[in-house]
């Protein structure tokens, strides 16, 4: 099952960007064994302005067809992360093509965007910079590898 992060404005050099990479790089070598993967972060930029709905025309241009759309936004489900090893286990097993998760701007995803999703994934009530999401999901992703495989990075 291929991944794809898709997300509203550019990660610069710098340690999330090390980290994105990093996390990315450990997930595709860990994922593949397990049929998850290859993974990549695609990037949007709205540069005409026209805030959230312009963002959501950008980010669905993105989007794979076909793909299960996930959305970042702190009003989705909490989940442990075994919780969401096992939700990605069962999407790949459910024979998804694609999973995209979306990580919208400083605005957050349109509505109707957000009403077209298939889940909604949170990382707690608190709003977290774009980036530092971009940092968490790739790490989260790559922890699920490792607990799918039951190599001893996760310790809960």
């Amino acid at each position: 099952m291929r991944v794809q992060i898709v997300a509203v404005g550019r990660l610069r050099s710098g340690p999330e960007r090390v980290l994105v990479d990093d996390y990315l790089t450990r997930f595709e070598r860990g994922g593949r064994a397990l049929g998850l993967g290859p993974a990549r972060v695609i990037e949007v930029d709205d540069r005409k302005g026209g805030g959230m709905v312009a963002e959501a025309q950008l980010l669905e241009k993105a989007i794979p067809a076909g793909a299960l759309l996930c959305i970042m936004d702190e009003r989705g489900q909490d989940m442990t992360s075994p919780d969401f090893a096992n939700r990605l286990a069962a999407w790949r097993d459910e024979g998804r093509g694609d999973v995209s998760f979306v990580i919208g701007g400083a605005d957050g995803i349109d509505p109707a965007l957000r009403a077209r999703a298939d889940f909604a994934l949170s990382f707690g009530k608190m709003v977290w910079p774009h980036m530092l999401v971009r940092v968490m999901l790739t790490e989260q992703l790559y922890r699920a590898a490792t607990i799918l495989a039951g190599v001893p990075y996760h310790r809960a």
